[in-house]
């Protein structure tokens, strides 16, 4: 039977690279690309195609390569028109650790692995390619600005001002800990269970386009306290004690000031991102199924002293959340 939910450009795409066969849809992510598997001859392919987000595929394509020379399992480019928008990726299957653990899979096995990936990257001392951006208080106070425009409308020019100046003066306070590769969407529906492979190479890594140079507590927190998945309070400490164990230079008083920071900072970006989607994609499972987890998330973060002033703001300015 024909496959119609490909365009003309990506079947000649595909025929060019020798794939024209069937595509099976994969359920995608919160993002504008599209996901297809294909089968040939006892192999499988995953056809990414970012038609509509041409921007992402040149970045995704670098930390792919990057991600590979520094030994980890990133998928392997099997074919790239990276002027149309269109990348032919190894397939990892389809065992997420989401997935895995939706199924009963053991939670600290799996967290142990992810955990141990991130110790690997952080302590290799190539991690941070040439170049790579960084993730600036700037830039985090630009992101996190979404949630003015979309979960506090029509608020004042003073109740905006204030937004920028409390988290102005914490954000400097977050950096106060080492820097290294920052994957930024570091969490279980991200990570693949790769048997057949050893050490930390048994996880897979998918979307990481957006990496910046930043603090290494951030992926930390995005794993740790996840916007889609409960992760126990228990397993939480055990892995921050597992990651602390391997960096025992690391001021331990910085360390947690910054995860602190960093997850009331992720937490009220995810908050915009999910009214956003159900707003203006009609995607509202995100907000309703998952925002009431970070919104709790949220607030648990602004409990540290440091962030008295953003819970001030919090308070007044955003009662629901």
């Amino acid at each position: 039977m024909a496959d119609t939910t490909l365009t003309g450009k990506t079947r000649a795409f595909l025929d060019s690279a020798g794939w024209d066969t069937v595509a099976q849809p994969l359920t995608g992510d919160a993002s504008t690309r599209k996901y297809f598997r294909l089968r040939k001859a006892g192999q499988s392919a995953i056809l990414m195609d970012a038609a509509r987000v041409l921007a992402s595929v040149a970045p995704f394509l670098r930390m792919d390569e990057h991600l590979l020379r520094l030994g980890f399992s990133a998928p392997a480019i099997l074919a790239r028109d990276e002027a149309k928008g269109f990348l032919l990726l190894e397939d990892f299957g389809d065992a997420t650790f989401a997935q895995l653990l939706e199924d009963g899979a053991e939670p600290e096995k799996l967290f142990t692995l992810a955990t141990d990936v991130l110790i690997a990257l952080h302590q290799h001392p190539q991690a941070i390619p040439d170049g790579l951006r960084a993730y600036h208080p700037e830039k985090m106070l630009e992101d996190i600005q979404l949630f003015l425009d979309w979960c506090t409308p029509g608020i004042s020019e003073v109740g905006r001002e204030e937004f920028s100046s409390a988290w102005r003066e914490v954000l400097p306070v977050a950096h106060r800990v080492p820097a290294s590769l920052l994957l930024r969407d570091y969490h279980v529906a991200n990570l693949m269970l790769l048997p057949d492979r050893t050490g930390v190479r048994r996880a897979g890594l998918l979307d990481f386009q957006d990496a910046y140079r930043g603090p290494i507590t951030y992926d930390l927190v995005s794993l740790l306290e996840d916007a889609r998945h409960d992760v126990p309070e228990g397993l939480q400490e055990t892995m921050t004690a597992r990651y602390l164990a391997e960096f025992p230079a690391l001021d331990r008083n910085h360390f947690e000031t910054s995860l602190a920071i960093l997850a009331a900072l992720r937490h009220t970006r995810v908050l915009a991102i999910f009214e956003r989607l159900s707003r203006c994609e009609g995607k509202h499972d995100y907000k309703q199924h998952h925002s009431p987890r970070v919104e709790r998330l949220l607030q648990k973060a602004l409990r540290h002293p440091v962030l008295a002033g953003v819970k001030r703001w919090f308070d007044q300015y955003a009662r629901q959340s």
